[in-house]
């Protein structure tokens, strides 16, 4: 079994109880704030993420200065989490908890997550039309697009939804074309 498949099936239940309660005392819109801001804090301060990841670095240490940093920034139950997760040794599962508890805010909500990669900017118009096509196509009541620009693709785009990818590229369709050629 890969360490990623068990840091899943240990960031789950963090993840799991997080929302729970969150969604027991009405602040879920207030965690997912928190929670992002976390998220780019750890994204933002490659030493503040070397310092949580440190073994050597004392429990204590690392309370003092999540304390210190969070006192006021986050919730006071969102803080309490942070320091359970430190005295448990889970804190540098921290950015794996928040993903997996952001896909069951999205599953709640009935949110899907499309990374769509074009080799130039959408319009709005057009990112509304998308949206509303992969409305159908997922049953979903909410689509959040992640827009990335990949200037290697000639045209069209890719999306990806899940571990399901959506290939209207101009790349995609040669290929296509040369599996079905090559086949016959």
């Amino acid at each position: 079994m890969s360490s990623q498949n068990v840091n899943d099936k240990i960031a789950l239940p963090y993840a799991e109880a997080l929302l729970e309660c969150a969604n027991k005392n009405n602040i879920i819109d207030n965690m997912n704030n928190d929670l992002s801001s976390i998220q780019n804090l750890l994204a933002e301060s490659a030493d503040f993420r070397v310092f949580l990841n440190n073994p050597l670095m004392s429990k204590e240490a690392k309370k003092s200065v999540i304390t210190k940093l969070l006192l006021n920034q986050v919730n006071s139950f969102l803080l309490k989490f942070l320091l359970v997760l430190v005295e448990r040794r889970r804190i540098s599962l921290i950015n794996l908890i928040i993903d997996k508890y952001f896909d069951l805010v999205y599953k709640l909500d009935s949110i899907t997550i499309a990374t769509v990669s074009t080799s130039v900017a959408l319009t709005e118009p057009q990112q509304e039309a998308l949206i509303n096509k992969l409305k159908d196509m997922t049953s979903s009541h909410t689509v959040k697009l992640e827009m990335n620009i990949d200037t290697s693709l000639l045209g069209g785009l890719i999306i990806q939804i899940g571990s399901k990818v959506i290939d209207t590229s101009l790349a995609g369709k040669l290929k296509n074309m040369a599996f079905y050629l090559s086949n016959t």
